[in-house]
């Protein structure tokens, strides 16, 4: 038995050792950047042992390491930004490389060819010299950086919809929306809409129920319950065939990175607003009936600096939206006239009306203005004699969409070795639509939907370089999704109208609400 122990116990230790010896080779999932490269002589034989320094342009970080036996050096977990790489090796001249960008989990090779001479003379090269194709790895998709989004117009200030900017990205065709004939999420070659993966600044933003994005999700009626702000996007990557260290899921990965300070004040307000003033009627929208109301207002701004030069860093983002609508529908509801005679019908029975039967009766909206012109009753319901539709009410139901969103940074530095990040999205919003929104449900005002949703995100990183060849991240994410939905009479109490009340009791009166009411 002891043998058998003995053996056991060290059959353990060599899968943990062999685990662990592995973990130290395997690639991260990152959501920051590499530069590497090799460094040769005139001649082209490798230079050995040659130091390799890195320095952000926009908050001073600087990295260094030394080129192997072989000649290769690589600098990981690099915040994206643009850098400088100095090379410096005894006997050669200085090579210095300038404006070479980083981007969001890539690698960017910076070779360099060093010539005979003093240290202190100094061999320039720009990026734009530099090969712009990416030798290192196999992975397809596309990056979207700052600028490309800042300067793109994009309706809703919605960044999901930059995402279709890249090859083989589709409308997903499992629906997975609200809104009727929508496309939902996109498709990357052909997979479903819920087999992607987003992660915001390397930590996980999917909501939990449905795999949807957790920001920018397709709340009612498909608008967005929450806006990651456009300004504070940095970089944007899209990844097909991935690598294995992303795992999770077999569509695409959406890798964001937000927004850090810089040693230089940056910033921006803006105001963008639509209004049915502006806008001209529909087709089909005939001029007889009143023209559906809307009023958007998405307003906002962001503003990052230094706290510490060259040390911490701050940057803030808010983006508000303020969403007033109308859908305007064709129904049938019974008139005022026809609810005096519903009332007599009732009595002339031989029963009594009682007052909780008025209520419910008068319940329904009979407000005159509503009705189209030349109907005044239509006995037939909501057909005429050949059983056509035959509507006799112009129903506005208002419907709104009113979210804030915030976005907190920080960045620091302990020294050279030791750098840490952390990041906090908060987001609520309260919509409110029909409760259908089909061409067969009713849209009548006083029965929406109202949906109140709240995000929250934290990502917390810390990067630590352990020796000139190895580099330890530790990272956490919290995430929180909550979203309800609510009647619009929520707040009616039935008691008022003597529902809920001795001799006849409903189930759901403990509810808030007009209760649901069965006829047997």
């Amino acid at each position: 038995m002891r043998a058998r122990l003995i053996v056991c116990m060290s059959l353990v230790c060599m899968s943990l050792s062999f685990v662990l010896l592995a973990a130290v080779s395997l690639p991260a999932q990152t959501f920051r950047g590499t530069i590497l490269g090799t460094v040769t002589d005139a001649s082209g034989a490798v230079v050995a042992g040659a130091k390799v320094t890195v320095k952000n342009v926009g908050t001073g970080l600087e990295r260094n390491t030394e080129t192997s036996a072989d000649g290769s050096y690589s600098l990981p977990e690099l915040p994206i930004g643009t850098y400088n790489v100095t090379v410096t090796q005894a006997g050669f001249q200085t090579s210095v490389a300038t404006g070479v960008t980083v981007d969001v989990a890539s690698e960017r090779r910076v070779d360099a060819a060093l010539k005979a001479g003093e240290v202190s003379a100094r061999v320039e090269v720009s990026a734009e010299q530099l090969p712009l194709v990416e030798t290192t790895s196999n992975v397809l998709g596309g990056v979207l950086t700052q600028n490309d989004v800042k300067d793109l117009p994009i309706n809703g200030r919605d960044y999901t919809k930059l995402i279709f900017l890249n090859p083989g990205v589709a409308g997903s065709p499992d629906q997975i929306t609200d809104s009727p004939g929508s496309f939902g999420e996109f498709s990357m070659n052909g997979a479903r809409g819920r087999s992607n993966n987003y992660l915001l600044d390397g930590t996980d933003m999917n909501d939990g129920y449905r795999n949807d994005p957790a920001i920018n999700q397709g709340g009612v009626f498909a608008t967005p319950s929450a806006i990651l702000p456009i300004d504070a996007i940095s970089d944007m990557r899209v990844l097909s065939n991935f690598e294995p260290e992303y795992g999770r899921n077999a569509g695409a990965v959406v890798n964001i990175v937000t927004k850090s300070g810089t040693n230089g004040i940056h910033g921006d307000f803006f105001e963008y607003f639509r209004n049915d003033a502006l806008d001209a009627r529909n087709y089909f929208d005939q001029s007889q009936f009143p023209k559906a109301p809307f009023h958007n207002n998405q307003f906002g701004g962001s503003v990052g600096g230094p706290i510490v030069k060259d040390k911490t860093f701050f940057f803030l983002d808010y983006e508000g939206q303020r969403e007033k609508v109308g859908v305007v529908s064709l129904d049938c509801v019974p008139t005022q006239t026809q609810i005096m005679q519903a009332q007599g019908a009732v009595t002339g029975a031989g029963g009594t009306l009682s007052q909780v039967g008025a209520d419910l009766l008068n319940f329904y909206p009979h407000n005159p203005s509503g009705y189209i012109p030349g109907i005044t009753s239509n006995d037939a319901g909501c057909f005429d004699a050949n059983f056509n539709f035959a509507p006799d009410y112009v129903a506005n139901a208002p419907s709104l969409n009113n979210l804030s969103s915030l976005i907190a940074k920080i960045d620091h530095s302990f020294n050279a070795s030791n750098n840490v990040s952390g990041r906090y999205f908060f987001g609520d919003s309260t919509q409110q639509f029909p409760l259908e929104l089909n061409a067969t449900g009713g849209q009548l005002p006083g029965f929406d939907t109202v949906t109140p949703t709240r995000v929250q995100l934290v990502s917390l990183s810390l990067v630590s370089v352990l020796s000139p060849t190895k580099v330890n991240e530790l990272r956490y994410g919290w995430n929180r999704f909550a979203e309800g939905f609510f009647p619009q009479d929520q707040n009616f109490n039935p008691s008022t109208i003597g529902l809920c009340n001795a001799p006849v009791t409903f189930s759901s009166c403990n509810s808030s609400g007009l209760p649901i009411i069965l006829l047997a």
